[in-house]
């Protein structure tokens, strides 16, 4: 979608009320009558699709890619916000949800980072809906945007065996790039928290409902200023899925937080997160482990035993807003170093979801300083408070 007709969307979006759901909107906390999550069994493949009740949800895909011998980091995000103004009203054209979607690329060895983003409402009414997303499965759509789980055999539950891997096909026309990426699964679901139960904060009613779908293995067409790039078959491509939804994001006091997703390269999965108030004190931490054999239980991390330490320090040209590149991760399993594969891996998402955030291709190191595997790390609250 062109700046200009982001701008009018926005506009219209103030005018009718709605505005306050996105522009600026409050940090994204919980109120007096925010529920608390109840455990329960997450369902394939109910649960890999929508759930519009919810506030705010959304399906995270990154990964590292090879062609070449050039190196590609990418991202394609879907968000869904819940319209709370317009929920009863009982016009079929009402937008009772907004969708969003950011996609980027990363290229290595060309030191620049190539970005778009899309919004658009979902009322229901397919004739006149830009966007939409399933209830059903994993089906998105935003314009010409999507993701889309393709069916494998049939599951109920949330830990799949040999034999039963879904493949997710990701489709994205930017300005400058284009992607078309099929990513399989090679593990099981990696439920985060209490079974699929993430804490967010000292709360009860800070939580979501999580899941990760670690160490996908990719294939497929990157381009870049129409110049195709074919993903190399023998090389180690990797990708994450992360799908979350939830009442309340962040507790009052944060401003942001700090998570990383690693595919380690003996087939483990990390995953790491902060919250932190104005003080860069954290609010609440948590993350997993799990090692690549199969079977191997998940181990979860308490909130005191995750520590994110910066190191190195890189400024927006465009922001000033002061990110760190480098990390110490001090986490029960082991203490990690993260390196960003290139520094100016910022997104100015304000023409959609208002917020402006570090995410970008990194490397994961050893306490040696030896390479042990690749992912994305997500920064927000650096160029102010976040805001949806």
């Amino acid at each position: 979608m062109a700046p200009e007709t982001l701008d009018r969307l926005r506009r219209h979006l103030l005018a009718s009320g709605l505005g306050a759901a996105l522009w600026p909107g409050p940090v994204l906390a919980q109120g007096s009558a925010t529920p608390v999550l109840a455990p329960r069994r997450l369902q394939a493949p109910r649960d890999l699709g929508s759930h519009p009740d919810f506030a705010i949800e959304w399906w995270y895909l990154t990964g590292h890619a090879r062609s070449g011998g050039r190196d590609f980091g990418f991202q394609v995000t879907f968000f869904r916000s819940r319209v709370s103004a317009t929920q009863a009203l009982r016009s079929r054209f009402a937008a009772k949800q907004l969708i969003f979607a950011h996609a980027a690329v990363t290229d290595v060895q060309g030191k620049k980072l190539w970005h778009d983003q899309r919004i658009a409402r979902a009322s229901g009414a397919a004739e006149i809906d830009l966007a939409a997303a399933s209830e059903a499965d994993t089906d998105l759509r935003l314009r010409n945007w999507s993701l889309k789980r393709e069916a494998d055999q049939a599951t109920t539950g949330m830990n799949t065996g040999a034999g039963q891997r879904s493949s997710y096909r990701a489709r994205v026309a930017g300005r400058d790039f284009s992607l078309d990426l099929q990513c399989t699964e090679t593990q099981s679901w990696l439920l985060q928290g209490d079974g699929g139960l993430s804490r967010k904060g000292p709360e009860a009613t800070q939580a979501s409902y999580y899941y990760s779908l670690p160490q996908l293995a990719v294939q497929g067409q990157i381009t870049l200023q129409g110049q195709p790039f074919e993903l190399d078959a023998n090389a180690p491509n990797a990708a994450w899925l992360d799908h979350e939804w939830s009442q309340s994001l962040l507790p009052s006091q944060a401003v942001g937080w700090d998570w990383i997703g690693m595919n380690l390269m003996d087939g483990s999965a990390l995953t790491a997160f902060r919250l932190r108030d104005a003080a860069d004190n954290a609010v609440w931490a948590g993350g997993s482990f799990r090692a690549a054999a199969a079977g191997a239980p998940t181990r979860v991390f308490a909130s005191a035993e995750v520590v994110f330490e910066p190191l190195r320090y890189w400024r927006s040209p465009l922001t000033q807003a002061l990110y760190p590149v480098q990390w110490q991760v001090r986490t029960p399993i082991a203490l990690y170093r993260v390196q960003s594969v290139i520094d100016d891996q910022e997104l100015d998402s304000r023409q959609s979801t208002g917020a402006v955030y570090w995410e970008g291709l990194c490397e994961l190191q050893d306490s040696q300083g030896q390479r042990v595997g690749r992912g994305y790390l997500e920064m927000t609250g650096y160029a102010g408070a976040l805001r949806l």
